[in-house]
């Protein structure tokens, strides 16, 4: 990226920045000069159903602050209505204007049962999904988005798992497929919406990321990542959550964002079309080594595809 604080002056909001790419979204328009507002269940007095106590909204907010930007720290859960129009009126009232809204909550991977059927899921489980990684998207674009079109240029951006093509495969469990291609609608749906008031919409997927919560999976950290290459080949295509951050701002500050309104967009896309790179200076495309490898039988080695 340049090193511009070509956002400065922007008012950003994103939902769910605790970890992970959620974080590094909200660091990445912070470096750009924007002032974010960060939001989580988790903060250094209450842990969330996740149950990650090293992460808080705090430490998002001193990230983006220390990045260049300023970061204000706002324990919401955004299946609360209240909570949400609360957070809403206090961006109006100290800032009064919002730019960049970016839905990320989620939270729900310990509820995911992989190659189960419907009727044998844990019922409560599948249902969990849908409350936070669709019911939170729809209340907080309710209550935030007044406060966008009121300028033109607004951007919103739906966070998922997987682009609209990649996910016409399965995902092997019917909760997290309906789940994750939701988002891929709704950013469809707001688009035309916002079309009027000059605003934008997007869904944007990370590739294999590699967040905390996989690292620790792994049990590697981000300086020893391809160490977990021997337990997991697919993730020597992995990225870190920088990819998705740097396609975030440079979404937010395309005078012709337009263009990408109501598209499944993913991080490698981005990188494309934008120039940027991951923090190692690779650019990979993890969609493309899918298709191309994993799916259709390509002897290639990830490498390849960074």
């Amino acid at each position: 990226m340049t090193g511009q604080q070509e956002l400065a002056g922007r008012v950003a909001l994103v939902a769910g920045a605790t970890r992970g790419a959620g974080r590094a979204m909200a660091v990445e328009l912070g470096r750009a000069g924007a002032l974010v507002y960060v939001t989580g269940r988790t903060t250094r007095e209450r842990v969330s159903e996740v149950g990650r106590s090293t992460e808080t909204i705090e430490q998002t907010a001193e990230l983006v602050t220390g990045a260049g930007g300023t970061g204000i720290a706002v324990p919401t859960d955004h299946l609360e209505p209240a909570q949400v129009k609360a957070l809403t009126e206090r961006i109006d009232r100290e800032q009064g204007r919002l730019d960049v809204l970016v839905n990320s909550v989620w939270g729900g991977d310990r509820l995911i049962e992989f190659d189960t059927r419907l009727w044998d899921i844990d019922l409560e489980k599948g249902l969990r999904m849908f409350r936070l990684g669709v019911d939170t998207h729809i209340i907080t674009s309710h209550y935030a988005l007044p406060l966008l079109i009121r300028r033109p240029g607004g951007l919103v951006v739906e966070v998922t798992d997987g682009t609209a093509a990649f996910n016409r495969t399965y995902r092997d469990n019917l909760c997290f497929d309906l789940t994750k291609n939701a988002p891929h609608r709704i950013a469809f749906g707001l688009a035309a919406e916002l079309k009027e008031h000059g605003g934008t919409a997007v869904s944007l997927t990370p590739g294999f990321l590699r967040s905390e919560e996989m690292l620790d999976h792994f049990g590697v950290t981000e300086e020893t990542w391809r160490d977990a290459v021997a337990q997991e080949p697919h993730f020597a295509i992995a990225e870190s959550p920088a990819l998705i951050a740097r396609g975030v701002r440079a979404l937010a500050a395309d005078p012709a964002k337009e263009r990408w309104s109501g598209r499944s967009l993913s991080s490698g896309q981005l990188a494309k079309e934008y120039d940027f790179t991951d923090t190692d200076g690779s650019r990979p495309d993890c969609f493309a080594y899918f298709e191309e490898v994993v799916f259709g039988g390509k002897d290639a080695a990830a490498d390849a595809y960074r």
